[in-house]
């Protein structure tokens, strides 16, 4: 019997043949916590006695930046002091957005095992990397012994053809796929992808589906190391990229085949993600924000399209629209671009890059019973800070167009 991708790296991270369902202690290459995680890691690392990290690693100041409270200032502090301790790495408030910097700093490779103190570490699998989120104290336990347990997962195999129509973008193709399958479908399973469409996203694309795979309870997933992968880790690293392929005769534990030739834009109402529906039966919700940026739509194409449906338009009137790039160097291009003047000249408000408004910490908290539409990968209770407040999610297209409207809007019209 062949093996899944995910069999493979944590064979080998293991040092033994591995299947879906084994437990092992293996081998972890890289590890990173930001500001909401570290505090804990900080520590349970001290509790333990550790000297020296035995694992690469970093931290990331990003869902407090700048501080917007003494207390997270506190936790700041303490970042920088144990960083400097450590001799380790810290990207300070201005640098983005963990699950961007992270790659963007070329420490992770295609086969990596990865361990991130932060639930959207599925991010990397665009790039062929086993990576997943865990607590603080399982990060710790890593960074003092460089190796943690795993129980191999099973692996589910989806598959995206047809023909992608116009104003669909990988944000909607997500929001289906986890619609059809539940916030549950995939718990603690791989997910790998195929198909002619995943082959024709481009990265910022790939990277938007995996950071959105832990919203239907994957451990981790998968997109094809192809020449993209390739050119882009080239961008980023200098290091020799080695990709790993599943076995023709691996096996599934569930096949999907999606073909998404009439898929219209997708909208995820309020409370949970895998609450879908076409923009169609969405439209016409006014809304008092439209927030765009996050890990999961922050990168250079999403402020692209965006930009390109607001140029030489405004906001509507009693809209609130809030733009952050997910790094410091996606900040610098939109610059370069122009982009960012779209946006001010349209009405918006441009943040520091990091998570702000997302995580509800700063920059956009909705007052009771306002209504947001987000690119963002979440919509529960207090998302954004207030219970009471609801929260659409969809591609930046369409909270471009909705932004305009001033109520969720079908983007097709602008495109």
């Amino acid at each position: 019997m062949g093996k899944t991708i995910a069999e493979k790296i944590l064979s080998k991270h293991a040092k033994k043949d591995l299947s879906a369902g084994d437990f092992a202690i293996c081998d972890v290459d890289f590890c990173f916590s930001q500001d909401g995680t570290s505090s804990i890691v900080i520590d349970r690392v001290k509790e333990l006695g550790v000297d020296k990290l035995k694992c690469d690693y970093c931290m990331v100041i990003d869902h407090n930046a700048p501080s917007p409270t003494q207390g997270a200032s506190g936790v700041h502090k303490r970042m920088r002091g144990f960083t400097s301790e450590y001799n380790t790495t810290l990207y300070d408030i201005g640098c983005g957005i963990c699950h961007q910097v992270v790659p963007e700093s070329g420490k992770v490779l295609p086969g990596d095992l990865v361990l991130g103190a932060d639930s959207h570490t599925t991010t990397y699998g665009a790039l062929g990397v086993f990576s997943s989120g865990v607590g603080s104290t399982d990060l710790a336990i890593a960074l003092a012994t460089g190796r943690n347990w795993f129980r191999v997962p099973e692996t589910i195999k989806i598959i995206v053809k047809g023909k992608v129509p116009k104003g669909v973008f990988a944000k909607d193709i997500i929001l289906y796929i986890i619609g059809n399958l539940r916030a549950d479908g995939a718990t603690y399973k791989a997910v790998e992808f195929y198909g002619p469409v995943i082959d024709g996203l481009e990265m910022d694309g790939r990277f938007t589906i995996c950071n959105m795979l832990v919203e239907m309870g994957a451990k981790c997933g998968f997109m094809p190391v192809d020449g993209k992968t390739i050119s882009w880790l080239k961008k980023h690293c200098t290091r020799r990229v080695s990709a790993v392929t599943a076995d023709k005769d691996a096996h599934y534990s569930l096949v999907k085949e999606y073909d998404i030739s009439k898929l219209k834009p997708m909208v995820s109402k309020p409370h949970t993600v895998d609450n879908t529906v076409s923009v169609d039966e969405a439209k016409g919700i006014k809304i008092n924000e439209a927030f765009l940026g996050t890990c999961t739509n922050g990168r250079l194409s999403d402020l692209k399209i965006a930009a390109s449906i607001i140029k030489g338009k405004r906001v509507a009137k009693g809209v609130r629209f809030i733009v952050v790039c997910a790094s410091q160097k996606i900040f610098l291009e939109a610059l370069k671009l122009g982009i960012i003047n779209t946006f001010i000249k349209a009405g918006a408000a441009v943040l520091p890059p990091g998570c702000g408004p997302c995580v509800g910490t700063y920059g956009g908290i909705p007052a009771d019973g306002e209504v947001v539409i987000s690119t963002a990968n979440r919509n529960f209770k207090g998302r954004m800070g207030n219970p009471n407040a609801f929260i659409y999610l969809a591609s930046p297209a369409t909270v471009a167009a909705s932004s305009i409207k001033g109520e969720i809007s079908d983007p097709r019209k602008y495109i």
